[in-house]
């Protein structure tokens, strides 16, 4: 029999949710605060210097286009085709710098770009990748002027012959700290205005925002509906093929003992028939469990994926760090993500064993199933495609990943909001 190992882990906090969604009160309020470790930290901070010393070179190219441009567009003038070349590298460059703002400094989205916006775009930009480099000459400047004191500190040839006495230390530490920091709100500064300006001007207008959400709406629509028709087959097949089974078995065995004139052989149908009954029972439970597990109701997400665990067939570990309950739909949704991934890793994918984890990151109910099996899950499935609009009625994202050979990670993002 294999062993299901259950661990729930509980966070404590003391956040108040604010009652918007997505802000760090709610994130630290539905789970566990989104600290992230030391190596993350130097890995973003770095991110950031990269994105803006390439912004600081791009500027220099836009600046060189700008200012080839001008007279470029007066000249040609009776060449519309050289102008459309001319306006289309415009264009390049500044989906070029869209791709960096997006690569380094986070979401992006990419919209409708005119020729006038492009080049718009260039101008208010090339003075922010310019103040970027500069900060960042600074920061190299400094670190040479620190590491040199230091170094002439260290063997003896104090640079200006500033000696290191306790107040001279502790005055250049305190300094070198402050510079320090203004360097690095210097760049954090310019990489938010460079974000910025790439969504003002680069990306998606607010027609096109509200097309783009159209579009969404409607096929999550679609996609419900289809869910829910998909669902009531499934229970129609359920009842057909096992309860409605069990129950003509049930008649049958108690139209037998009413038909026999044995007593003995009387009693052992009806024995049969109680058997029977309480297998149907079973049954029942099993399809409306399927449907919608009363658990959720009653205990809330962490003992509804341990029912899961505990009928899985093959070992099942869930970590669920929750502090309080998500609304109602969202942990619906969580469950059922899980509850398929399971069942699927139990039946297709041959899985030794499945690790689930339930956490809240950034205001988003973040839902991850890792099992060891063979792979090659198909996300447009009838199962998985059916999750996948699940998820998506939410506003949600799911996402699959199963190579052939394993593993397969299944991770969905519900809005706790």
């Amino acid at each position: 029999m294999p062993q299901h190992g259950i661990g729930i882990g509980i966070g404590t906090t003391d956040a108040v949710p604010d009652g918007s969604a997505g802000s760090p009160g709610r994130a630290a309020w539905w789970g566990q605060p989104a600290d992230r470790p030391p190596r993350r930290s130097f890995r973003s901070g770095l991110r950031l210097g990269t994105g803006v010393l390439l912004g600081a070179a791009t500027a220099l190219v836009d600046l060189g286009y700008l200012a080839g441009a001008v007279p470029g567009y007066a000249v040609l003038a009776r060449f519309p085709s050289s102008r459309r070349r001319l306006a289309g590298l415009a264009r390049r460059l500044a989906e070029y710098d869209r791709r960096r703002v997006e690569r380094y400094f986070g979401d992006s989205p990419a919209g409708t770009v005119s020729d006038a916006r492009a080049v718009g775009y260039l101008a208010a930009r090339a003075p922010v990748g310019i103040l970027g480099g500069i900060v960042l000459l600074m920061m190299l400047y400094g670190a040479i002027v620190v590491g040199a004191v230091i170094v002439g500190w260290l063997v003896g040839r104090p640079v200006d012959d500033i000696e290191a006495t306790p107040v001279i230390v502790v005055y250049f530490g305190v300094l070198a700290v402050v510079l320090l920091f203004l360097a690095v709100q210097g760049v954090v500064g310019v990489a938010a205005l460079d974000r910025r300006l790439a969504r003002r001007f680069l990306g998606p207008s607010g027609r096109e925002l509200l097309e783009r959400r159209i579009t969404e709406l409607s096929a999550s629509r679609a996609g419900v509906l289809a869910a829910v028709d998909a669902e009531r087959r499934r229970i129609e097949r359920d009842l057909h093929d096992g309860v409605q089974q069990r129950l003509v078995a049930l008649g049958m065995l108690v139209g037998r003992a009413r038909r026999t004139t044995d007593p003995a052989r009387a009693t052992e149908l009806l024995r049969q028939a109680h058997e029977e009954s309480a297998r149907v029972l079973d049954d029942l439970r099993e399809v409306a469990w399927r449907v919608y597990p009363t658990a959720l109701d009653n205990l809330g997400l962490a003992d509804a994926l341990a029912r899961v665990a505990e009928h899985a067939g093959l070992p099942v570990r869930v970590d669920c760090r929750l502090v309080g309950r998500p609304a109602r739909e969202v942990e619906t949704a969580a469950y059922f993500v899980v509850s398929e991934a399971v069942t699927n890793a139990a039946k297709h994918a041959r899985a030794g064993q499945v690790e689930v984890a339930v956490a809240v990151r950034e205001g988003r109910l973040v839902v991850t199933v890792v099992d060891d099996g063979v792979g090659g899950a198909d996300p447009t499935g009838a199962g998985l495609s059916g999750l996948a609009r699940r998820v998506a009625a939410l506003d949600g994202r799911l996402r699959v990943t199963s190579p052939a050979g394993g593993p397969t990670t299944i991770e969905a993002e519900l809005p706790c909001g």
